[in-house]
């Protein structure tokens, strides 16, 4: 009779699948909250320059007057400036 050697296999050094899906989804929620903290800086900004075009004296606030004035006027001042944006293209 021969002996028979069983030999244990060596365990592999590489991840297995559900290691790997553990680590995208660690990857992509970084991601995400590195967009999302980025987005917040940008909406930061965009409100802290849009409260400051909206002093007296400043366009927005100017454009708010004039738009409260003459509605009618203003929208048709939009329609021109949108169609003569669109032509340029």
């Amino acid at each position: 009779m021969k002996t028979v050697d069983f030999e244990t296999p060596e365990p592999t050094l590489q991840p297995g699948m559900a290691e790997r899906a553990i680590d995208t989804a660690t990857d992509v929620s970084r991601t995400l909250t590195e967009i999302s903290a980025g987005l917040r800086s940008a909406v930061e900004q965009l409100s802290a320059a849009i409260t400051s075009a909206r002093q007296p004296g400043r366009p927005l606030a100017i454009i708010s007057a004039i738009t409260r004035e003459a509605p009618l006027s203003s929208l048709f001042v939009a329609f021109l400036f949108g169609v003569a944006v669109a032509r340029r293209r």
